[in-house]
């Protein structure tokens, strides 16, 4: 264990004091997240690495399924040296920027974040634009709310070079720029932490947010700064700011200048009136970002073999936005009373053997989860069952009561048709699902787990022999393996 450790500041205001809560809080935010990037169709190719993040630092309930739709871009066995975590002084103003020096490590309610020390102090040593400023650091929430997304993302994290900046001064963020650009390479993760819009209406905050999104969008300085100008023009009423980490994303920003090789992609937007707990008279905005860049890897993966190549092209088609909605109707269909039921128009779909998956989400938490992989039942009539059977008949919780359907969400996996493995190599986690059988026991993990957990390949497959099949934690070396996509709506 690290010796010196800066101590939590905003733990149990931000988000969750305790390990347990704060793991379930930001799994849930990650699942937010996944719907949120899926929609958005973004991902890196096998050719690019995840280079940067803009992501939003208010409490989890607000923020925490737009940061999580950035982090999610990352794969969790990519491999950094460094991460960069770039902030704006909420407490204190000064000039320049305030390198963490002064801890070995960030203590998080998920344990211990090593700081890259050295690097920190020859950060400062080498570049007057930097120093320490201990007040800078002591309170801030910024960097700090960042490191659970991470170290819930890797089991072991690279370390953290933790940067407050204190100065909108032009030529000091040039100089902060030029001293970071030998580290903005493949080798590093920078995140760059921002909230958008502060305090104007719903209906404002959309316009606002919608100037700087798009303008950030462009990857440009110049354009990013025009926003900001056009939005004070405006004179919205209680506008305080476009973006508070306005000085990171510059930045960020300056270091792209000239590297034709990244690129920077928008994730999500919402603001806190899209919350439960956020009114619309004075909102906060939140946006998500990725940059991408190029890379060229000696270690690229293969290209797929015909069958591969068939089933993805047979994922990639499988399902029109119509059977969706028309699956989605049937699963309502079979929770709901009948004053509640939605009309359903068969399609072609319904009578394909494929395997489903119906879970239901009520705020947030896991409320029922039960599927079948379908070789020998109508997909259709599969998942009217399985809706039902999540609703009424999952072990694990009461049955759904009426009073309920308001606050429940439905999410449906519809599966690819098995194909056997014989070796764990073959087995592309994060991508697929894993399917054992051992006699008469058997078990199953969905591919979006592998997002909703700190688990290298091998960990998974040894929680699902030992907490879904029953046949112990290194039951899955002798067990009969399988995997499959999953198409999750």
């Amino acid at each position: 264990m690290a010796q010196n450790i800066r101590p939590m500041a905003v733990a149990g205001q931000f988000y969750a004091a305790s390990r347990q809560a704060l793991t379930n809080d930001v799994a849930q935010c990650y699942k937010k997240g996944r719907e949120l990037l899926a929609a958005s169709g973004v991902a890196a190719k096998r050719n690019e690495k995840v280079q940067a993040v803009v992501v939003p630092h208010a409490g989890y309930v607000f923020s925490g399924g737009v940061a999580a739709s950035a982090f999610a871009t990352i794969p969790s066995e990519a491999i950094y040296k460094h991460i960069f975590l770039l902030g704006p002084s909420h407490h204190v103003a000064f000039d320049g920027a305030s390198v963490c020096d002064a801890f070995d490590a960030y203590a998080t309610p998920l344990g211990e974040v090593p700081v890259d020390t050295a690097l920190c102090r020859q950060l400062i040593a080498d570049n007057r634009v930097f120093t320490y400023k201990p007040s800078a650091h002591d309170r801030e929430h910024c960097l700090e709310v960042q490191l659970p997304f991470l170290q819930y993302r890797w089991k072991t994290l690279p370390t953290i070079v933790p940067i407050i900046i204190g100065t909108q001064e032009y030529a000091k963020l040039k100089d902060i720029a030029a001293a970071l650009r030998p580290y903005f390479t493949a080798d590093n993760l920078f995140v760059i932490s921002s909230d958008f819009s502060h305090y104007p209406s719903y209906d404002d905050a959309l316009k606002v947010d919608g100037n700087s999104g798009k303008a950030l969008s462009t990857g440009r300085l110049a354009d990013f700064l025009a926003a900001l100008q056009e939005n004070a023009a405006l004179r919205v009423n209680n506008l305080y700011t476009s973006a508070c980490g306005q000085s990171a994303i510059a930045v960020m920003l300056m270091m792209m200048e000239g590297d034709t090789t990244t690129q920077i992609r928008h994730i999500a937007y919402l603001n806190s009136g899209d919350s439960p707990y956020g009114g619309k008279d004075e909102v906060v905005g939140y946006h998500s970002f990725c940059v991408l860049r190029a890379v060229k890897s000696s270690n690229e993966p293969q290209e797929l073999s015909s069958e591969d190549q068939e089933i993805k092209g047979e994922k990639d088609s499988l399902l029109s936005a119509e059977d969706k909605r028309q699956l989605h109707h049937v699963a309502w269909n079979a929770i709901a009373p009948a004053n509640r039921h939605v009309k359903v128009t068969p399609t072609g779909i319904f009578e394909r053997k494929l395997g489903v998956f119906v879970t239901l989400m009520e705020h947030g938490r896991l409320r029922g989860c039960i599927g079948h992989f379908g070789e020998d039942v109508a997909l259709g009539a599969l998942t009217r069952e399985m809706a039902h059977a999540a609703a009424f008949e999952d072990p694990r919780f009461t049955p759904l009561r009426e009073d309920e359907l308001d606050d429940v969400q439905i999410e449906i996996s519809v599966l690819t048709p098995l194909k056997r493995i014989h070796s764990i190599d073959e087995f592309q986690y994060g991508k697929q699902g894993i399917y054992m059988r051992k006699g008469w026991r058997s078990g199953t993990f969905l591919p979006q787990v592998a997002d909703e957990v700190n688990w290298t390949k091998e960990e998974f497959l040894g929680h699902c022999a030992q907490d879904k099949a029953g046949i112990g934690w290194d039951g899955w070396k002798t067990a009969e393996l399988y995997t499959y996509e999953a198409i999750v709506f």
